[in-house]
């Protein structure tokens, strides 16, 4: 079965981890077929100023529209 790696901003609480991995298990085994054990899911937490989108960082302000 997979390994589901999830890469998202800092922030989020154990109780909404919890959430998602237990949806994201449902999803797999429902899609996939196998055993919820055999599902494992990573959590990344990353830190605004480690992620960009379009070159800019997330943790800078939004520049004003033109």
């Amino acid at each position: 079965m997979p390994t589901i790696r999830v890469e998202l901003f800092e922030g989020r609480t154990v109780e909404q981890k919890r959430a998602l991995a237990q949806a994201l298990t449902e999803a797999t085994v429902r899609t996939l077929g196998g055993s919820p054990d055999g599902v494992d899911i990573l959590f990344f937490d990353i830190a605004r100023h480690d992620w960009a989108t379009g070159g800019n960082l997330w943790s800078d302000p939004p520049s004003p529209a033109g």
